[in-house]
């Protein structure tokens, strides 16, 4: 065969190129611009059949005082030289203020596959060198998972898997809830009322129990909460009773809580819990006292903020006992001892923005200048839903209802063992939940679905869903094994015949792929999943409607060859996506 006539060339953003190409003609012209300003400029027109990609002219025109339809003409006729040397450009004309662009398509089809199949398309080398620290998911010990703490753990991760694709070092710390009074009411209600079998058995839900029992018990006998308050003044004190409970109940409940993380596919670098910071606390509060922004109120200290229009951060209580602020601002200075990041994101709910801003606030008045590098992400709630175990939404519940409820679906479904079924149903109900989660903005509220999360888990259902991608991304995969039986194995880009990939499907699914390197940019800059959600939902959506149109294997191989490419890019970015929002991949559906 011989060798392809576009097999030199590369892919580029077409933006960020035809930004280049346009400074030096613009130059001429007396405008006084820069590439990235010029790139904004640029739209696609609303009749694509002017072209590909339309730069309007009058802001341009308007610092020469020309008008735009003249300006216009100018640029396109210094422009017409340029384009016929460039490799992605077939043309550019003027139409009114508008100058309409045409990329050359068979040359752009080989650019993009080629640059799908280097296998690093929609990564970046943006973050090389530096280290972005996150926050998220922290759990609070002796209490169950809660659905409460999905958005956190989602998002976090989410987050965590898009920085690492645009090159940074992720450093994920779960900042436990291990420290507090509620451990001190634990001790003493286990001490009352525990029992081993049930605390080794189902340790968890038994340290629930008794907590609840604790509180209805507080209710009507207040020396209940007189005897919590000395179990955790003991704990304190490092008595060696209340230590070794503690100890045991950390280590029971992170168990139990590794055991989610495993289902969901969550790791962490550092479980630094609220306790770690303990011998660090001293040392936060000398320093607010020396750097003279603390004050005595009412014998509590606390930094004064109203100035910037902040209730006031409360460093230590009037009995001596420090508060989150205390810890928050500890831990904030050991994760940078550490970790030298240059970004820190806490993914914490909305509730507590006004306590990130003070926090913030002070380290920076402390002198700290990395302060503005940390940044809170904060998110909303997740509503209407509860389960048997009434106010307190076990994650573990949605979990087994959503892989039960996947389970009575894949009981239609020929062609798979009961085994492959139970692991499928799994992945399915994790892909469901943390979809329907990440495909939010996430600082908006929403309310769980079970009805609409699983649709698109049949054939041919519709559903913008965690199924849908699974399911649209099995099929992918099963037309690269088809191909692989009945052709043999994929050919390389510059085997193919770019100019075969001309029909609008086609077009318009090169077009949805182009766009995944902006969709993850995007997302990486306002610290938004949902981003990377619509996107491969669009894009699922894309091949689903060019497959309909088309045969992928057909008797004409060179057709063939050049559209299984263009399967098998699809996968790979479809694939990506998944990976960054934590969306499982069954081989099989």
């Amino acid at each position: 065969m011989p060798p392809c006539p576009f097999a030199a060339v590369r892919f580029m953003d077409i933006r960020s190129h035809l930004a280049s190409l346009l400074i030096q003609p613009l130059t001429s012209l007396g405008v006084e611009t820069t590439a990235d300003d010029v790139a904004s400029l640029l739209t696609e027109p609303r009749d694509r059949s002017m072209g590909d990609l339309a730069l309007p002219t009058f802001k341009l025109a308007a610092q020469v005082k020309t008008a735009p339809p003249v300006f216009c003409a100018k640029l396109a006729e210094l422009l017409q030289p340029v384009v016929a040397s460039d490799a992605l450009l077939s043309g550019v004309v003027a139409t009114g203020p508008f100058l309409n662009f045409r990329q050359d398509s068979a040359a752009r089809a080989m650019a993009l596959l080629r640059a799908l199949a280097s296998g690093t398309w929609g990564t970046s080398t943006e973050g090389a060198g530096k280290t972005v620290g996150l926050d998220y998911s922290s759990p609070n010990i002796a209490k169950p998972f809660g659905i409460g703490h999905l958005r956190s753990t989602a998002i976090g991760r989410a987050l965590a898997n898009i920085y690492t694709a645009r090159g940074y070092r992720c450093v994920g710390v779960n900042h436990l809830g291990d420290w507090g009074t509620q451990f001190g009411k634990l001790m003493a209600a286990f001490e009352a009322w525990g029992e081993e079998a049930k605390l080794e058995a189902t340790p968890i839900l038994h340290l629930y129990e008794l907590y609840v029992e604790f509180h209805k018990r507080s209710t009507d006998d207040s020396s209940w909460e007189d005897l919590g308050r000395d179990w955790f003044r003991r704990l304190e004190l490092g008595d060696e009773k209340a230590t070794a409970y503690w100890t045991r109940f950390r280590d029971l409940s992170l168990r139990e809580f590794q055991r989610i993380y495993d289902r969901l596919g969550v790791s962490f670098d550092h479980f630094w819990g609220e306790a770690y910071y303990n011998n660090m606390l001293d040392d936060v509060i000398r320093d607010v006292e020396k750097s003279g922004l603390a004050v005595e109120s009412e014998g509590a200290l606390v930094v004064p903020l109203d100035d910037v229009d902040m209730p006031p951060c409360l460093i230590r209580k009037s009995d001596g006992a420090t508060l989150y602020a205390t810890r928050d601002l500890a831990a904030a200075r050991y994760r940078y001892e550490q970790l030298q990041f240059d970004r820190f994101l806490y993914v914490v709910g909305t509730a507590q923005a006004v306590h990130f801003r003070q926090v913030f606030t002070v380290l920076e008045r402390m002198g700290y200048e990395w302060a503005s590098r940390c940044i809170h992400v904060p998110f909303g709630l997740i509503q209407g839903i509860s389960t048997r175990k009434g106010t307190l939404v076990f994650l573990d519940d949605i979990l087994d209802k959503g892989r039960d409820l996947a389970r009575a679906i894949l009981a239609e479904r020929d062609g798979l063992t009961e085994h492959e079924k139970d692991v499928i149903a799994e992945q399915v109900a994790i892909g469901a939940i943390v979809f329907q989660d990440l495909s939010r903005d996430r600082i908006k509220d929403y309310d769980f679905d079970w009805d609409q999360m699983l649709r698109g888990l049949r054939p041919g259902e519709p559903g913008r869903t965690g199924p849908y991608l699974q399911y649209t991304h099995v099929r992918l995969g099963s037309l690269l094994d088809n191909y692989r039986e009945k052709v043999g194995s994929l050919p390389e880009p510059d085997e193919i015949n770019p100019a075969l990939l001309q029909e609008s499907e086609t077009v318009a699914l090169m077009a949805m792929l182009e766009k995944f390197p902006a969709a993850v940019e995007q997302a990486a800059r306002d610290y938004e999943p949902a981003v990377i959600s619509r996107y491969i939902l669009d894009l699922a959506e894309s091949f689903n409607a060019f497959y309909t149109q088309h045969k992928v294997i057909t008797d004409d191989l060179a057709l063939s060859q050049a559209r299984i490419l263009l399967v098998s890019g699809t996968r790979a970015v479809m694939g990506n996506g998944m990976t960054q929002l934590g969306i499982p991949q069954p081989s099989r559906m």
